[in-house]
């Protein structure tokens, strides 16, 4: 049986952290309402750029129309871009979306095609790297103490685009958390180059015939850098509000149950304590007799 002494050091060590968690909570709890805000505010933005350039890609064809919606012409070389998160104590955040970049690089891998790992965040940067770490070509750093900006997707989209020109890749892929709740979280597999056709409106023609000054393909040479840049901008929004909300789920939860190890903690510190006073007590009396 533990000591009096051991036990209450215990205890005040577990009261310690549960302090801790509880303040843990509290600021995930207010970052969350803005993240969520930025993530869902961010939603119909990211669907009318993706309709504007279904819009101007339906009658674009041939060899004039820009690489990043025709590719390559093959699908040999896959890029998995994975958005995880800076810190950690955040539950099964960054597990979810490891454990999805790992399934899927294994597939491609196991059907003969080459896999590289473009990885955004510490935590996700840490963990692939000791089963994948050779696929790794490239890790970015997003400040967790900032609000996200257009600008660092930017960034991360230029150089995508550039390692993509440059013949890299052929298929790249965005692998992040889209955020539902602070209790839901659902991992996402979204293809991001070359732009899928299907959602390009490639089936139909527009209704009415519409010039364009100067030409679609121009405009579209100009659009789709943009376009890819608020597709990843709205992913990390995404990811930002649902690690947040896991944060303040896992935080909720380790609060809870320091109380509950604190409770039990001390009703075995009232119990030994007890035990120790009845020994003594034993004692006295037993000596008294004997006298």
């Amino acid at each position: 049986m533990p000591s009096l002494k051991s036990l209450k050091l215990r205890i005040a060590s577990v009261k310690s952290t549960q302090k801790i968690t509880k303040a843990m909570n509290l600021v995930a709890t207010a970052k969350l309402r803005g993240c969520q805000q930025a993530a869902v505010a961010g939603r119909p933005f990211a669907t009318r750029a993706g309709k504007l350039i279904s819009n101007l890609a339906v009658n674009v064809s041939g060899p004039e129309a820009p690489r990043l919606i025709t590719g390559t012409g093959r699908e040999q070389t896959h890029l998995l871009v994975v958005f995880t998160s800076e810190r950690g104590l955040c539950g099964a955040f960054n597990s979810n979306l490891v454990r999805l970049a790992r399934r899927k690089a294994d597939e491609l891998v196991a059907q003969g095609r080459t896999v590289k790992l473009y990885v955004v965040g510490k935590k996700g940067r840490g963990m692939l790297a000791r089963t994948h770490g050779r696929l790794i070509i490239a890790t970015r750093e997003v400040d967790a103490r900032r609000v996200i900006q257009f600008p660092a997707a930017r960034e991360i989209a230029n150089d995508i685009i550039a390692r993509f020109e440059a013949g890299e890749f052929d298929v790249a892929d965005i692998l992040y958390a889209r955020f539902q709740s602070a209790l839901t979280q659902v991992p996402m597999d979204e293809r991001l180059i070359p732009v899928v056709r299907s959602e390009l409106g490639s089936g139909a023609r527009l209704p009415a015939a519409i010039e364009y000054e100067p030409s679609a393909e121009s405009i579209l040479s100009e659009l789709l850098p943009r376009a890819i840049a608020t597709q990843i901008y709205q992913a990390m929004l995404e990811s930002r509000a649902s690690e947040e909300g896991a944060r303040m789920t896992a935080m909720d939860s380790a609060t809870r149950n320091a109380g509950d190890m604190i409770g039990r903690l001390t009703l075995t510190y009232n119990r030994t304590r007890q035990a120790a006073i009845t020994k003594e007590l034993i004692e006295i009396i037993s000596g008294a007799e004997a006298l």
